[in-house]
């Protein structure tokens, strides 16, 4: 087995039996052994396994008469690669995307079903004019397992959308998102990183709708030696959007309610010349861990790193109790970035948008609390659904007349006819992302 198919092989099964995040392990590649080459198919699996994944099942279900329920993982994961590499990495022999996954299955322990997976991967591989779901007779179900989809997500987004961009959508996000990145203005210039990242070969361009943000197409690997030493952030443009929206100044009080990893904490430090103070809060010790060395690493050294649960009364003295901005990027159920996090959409419930709106709404209205008069308040989320959004702002807006939305300075294709920030995979090539600026004004 190539080190590249047994690294892919053991990053999907943790996703699946210890639901870890396929993009942190991916991460972590480039710290291992493996050459630049093996690291790029790894990556390249992993990912298009967990975007594909429906489609891929049923393919297994067709060629093997079999429940993939009633497979054991180690087979199914084995089917779920070779599948993969037979349907859209042409530049891989078949022999070797077969051979490979059943030495997988005989290395996983479960020998019996080699033979097994050598004829459903050798018959996949004399049909691969077959299209996934094409002998659905209902459309619905047949959309979910040709675009590798839920249903119930691409219903919420037909209502949302239409049909046509529901199509769209899930399309975009079963393609490799191109890289994007910020400069740390706190270590360096913009004009000395990208310099650096040209004499490697690589060509970033300004992003179209984010003021200081770079995409790169190509090579990732010179952008990961600039991000570890502090020069770049690898960020998606419409994460950095959220804290260009917020607007930090020198000698502001800024709160930032839901801030691990760091990624917009230390965003708005760098956009503050680090002469702000900002109050970084998360739930979890181990998160707010990751964000305390993400802000020492980039050199974000005024922010003050608080545990805290944002859904009860914040605990800060009357006398120090009011910021002139607070960002509340409330947790939500990350359909905006399944380009990204592709195992996201396996692993919600159809009952998930509408839970976690009750928390971003005491999110929401927690932080509001803590705003300065003439102060302001950024409200995001990096979910498609307008309960998670529209919603919860339209229910805070109602209820603290003492607030209002004000007019966002974004590209005007961003915003919409209500006056939110909506950024989307297929319309705009980034992270689908809402954004609410809302304003507190004296009575």
């Amino acid at each position: 087995i190539g080190p590249a198919r047994r690294a892919a092989f053991d990053i999907l099964r943790r996703v699946e039996t210890e639901r870890a995040y396929a993009s942190v392990l991916v991460a972590s590649l480039p710290q291992s052994d493996l050459s630049r080459e093996d690291r790029a198919l790894a990556h390249e699996i992993v990912l298009g396994v967990l975007r594909w994944q429906k489609s891929l099942d049923y393919y297994i279900e067709r060629y093997s008469h079999r429940s993939v329920q009633r497979l054991d993982l180690t087979v199914v994961l084995a089917l779920r690669m070779g599948l993969y590499q037979l349907h859209q990495l042409t530049r891989i022999p078949h022999s070797a995307a077969v051979n490979e996954s059943v030495n997988l299955v005989k290395e996983g322990g479960v020998r019996s079903a080699a033979s097994f997976v050598n004829a459903v991967l050798r018959t996949a591989a004399r049909n691969l004019d077959d299209r996934a779901g094409e002998e659905i007779e209902d459309p619905a179900d047949r959309a979910s397992v040709e675009l590798s989809h839920p249903r119930w997500l691409l219903e919420r987004w037909s209502a949302f959308l239409g049909e046509p961009e529901s199509r769209a959508l899930a399309l975009a996000n079963n393609q490799a998102p191109q890289a994007a990145f910020r400069v740390n203005q706190l270590r360096t210039t913009v004009e000395e990183a990208t310099g650096v990242l040209e004499k490697q070969g690589v060509a970033p361009r300004e992003s179209e709708y984010v003021a200081g943000a770079f995409v790169v197409e190509g090579e990732r690997t010179p952008l990961v030696r600039a991000a570890e030493q502090g020069l770049i952030y690898m960020q998606d443009e419409a994460s950095q959007l959220v804290s260009v929206l917020l607007d930090p100044h020198a000698g502001e009080r800024i709160l930032d309610m839901c801030a691990a990893p760091g990624s917009k904490t230390s965003h708005i430090a760098a956009l503050a010349k680090n002469q702000s103070w900002i109050v970084a809060c998360d739930l979890r010790a181990h998160r707010l861990s990751t964000l305390r060395s993400t802000c020492v690493r980039l050199g974000a050294d005024q922010v003050d790193v608080v545990a805290l649960d944002g859904t009860r009364t914040l605990p800060f003295l009357e006398s120090a109790q009011t910021f002139d901005r607070v960002l509340v990027d409330a947790p939500c159920t990350g359909t905006g970035t399944l380009s990204q996090n592709p195992e996201i959409k396996w692993r919600l419930a159809p009952v998930d948008p509408e839970r976690l709106a009750q928390s971003q709404l005491v999110l929401l209205t927690r932080g509001a609390e803590m705003l300065v008069v003439g102060g302001r308040v950024v409200y995001s989320t990096c979910s498609v659904e307008p309960d998670e959004n529209e919603a919860v702002v339209a229910r805070f807006l109602e209820a603290n007349r003492q607030f209002r939305l004000v007019e966002p300075n974004a590209h005007r294709d961003l915003i919409t006819s209500e006056g939110y920030v909506r950024t989307f995979r297929h319309r705009h090539g980034m992270d689908c992302f809402f954004a609410a600026v809302i304003e507190r004004f004296a009575r």
